[in-house]
């Protein structure tokens, strides 16, 4: 009788676990079920909604902010996401005016400016609102629910300022994985209130943790890979379109960033649905994922030699010819 150490026995014990947690979690039914609910929210137009909402809310407050905040401290919204992107060029320049006041006027909010603020901040929230009432099912409460996202809004305002303090603190080390690894526990909280307090509290914390933690691990990769493709994507449209071009190029990364809240939403909500299953005894077979990943292997092979056997035909075709 040959003997396995401890340690081998344990490490093999391990992979084996990780291995049926990947195929259980992976498995098709479970993923098919996760499209079904992106395209029942209409994710796409979901995404595009909440990047327009942030785009036409992110703008004139962060101008605002960065008056008041100048008079307080030195506070400089360009300049801090030309620092945390990198930008050079063309992109820092189209960035540095979108954001500045002009010269010779007066900076401050007037009546009608503070009411158009206040008006797209709260259509952000309800934008938001209302990914989370599709992807619960809840039924929408629209600008009944103002008080909870003007709440929402002011703890949007914290979040920034907090990540914002950890990017400035730790953005340069790592390409920004380290300060984007140190705000994910942030962003857990951040997510799993705003979808606890824009649903009305109607959304028990706990049914939202699996959508807090994957999207903020979804957000981690984003931030990192943006890291690398945002200078070159504002350089590039600033370089063509000047700050119009800057305008295109934080529409298209505010795009990307909701798509991911909106994945992590749908995915969020059958995890929830799942782990609720499971509680309640409905846990599929060991037998039952490995049938499905069965079928599946095979079906991609009969597609496969279906997709050759054309492409063969083709090319006799062809030569016949």
């Amino acid at each position: 009788m040959r003997f396995i150490p401890t340690e081998g026995r344990t490490a093999r014990i391990n992979r084996e676990r990780l291995a049926r947690t990947l195929t259980f979690w992976l498995r098709p039914a479970f993923a098919l079920r996760v499209v079904n609910r992106f395209q029942k929210i209409v994710g796409f137009d979901r995404s595009m909604a909440l990047a327009s909402s942030a785009l036409t809310a992110l703008i004139p407050l962060g101008i605002l902010l960065g008056v008041v905040l100048s008079n307080v401290v030195d506070y400089d919204v360009a300049e801090r996401v030309i620092r945390r992107y990198g930008l050079t060029g063309a992109g820092a320049e189209a960035v540095d005016s979108l954001f500045s006041p002009a010269e010779d006027t007066d900076p401050s909010a007037g009546v009608f400016g503070v009411l158009f603020l206040t008006v797209s901040v709260l259509s952000f929230a309800r934008a938001f609102q209302r990914l989370f009432e599709q992807a619960w099912e809840l039924k929408p409460l629209s600008v009944r629910n103002s008080r909870n996202g003007l709440w929402w809004i002011l703890t949007l305002g914290a979040y920034t300022l907090v990540t914002g303090w950890i990017s400035a603190l730790l953005g340069g080390r790592g390409i920004g994985l380290l300060s984007a690894l140190c705000s994910a526990p942030v962003t857990v909280v951040f997510l799993v209130w705003s979808g606890w307090i824009l649903s009305a509290r109607r959304i028990a914390w706990p049914e939202l943790i699996p959508f807090g933690v994957t999207a903020a691990v979804l957000t981690t990769v984003y931030s990192w890979g943006a890291a690398f493709y945002m200078p070159r994507l504002f350089n590039t449209y600033a370089s063509r379109y000047g700050v119009v071009g800057a305008v295109f190029a934080m529409l298209s990364a505010l795009f990307a960033a909701t798509f991911v809240l909106v994945a992590s939403a749908a995915l969020g909500r059958e995890t929830t649905d799942e782990l609720t299953r499971i509680r309640h005894g409905q846990r599929p077979t060991d037998h039952e994922v490995r049938r499905q990943w069965e079928s599946l292997v095979e079906q991609t092979r009969s597609h496969w030699r279906s997709a050759r056997e054309h492409a063969s035909r083709g090319g006799r075709e062809d030569t016949d010819h």
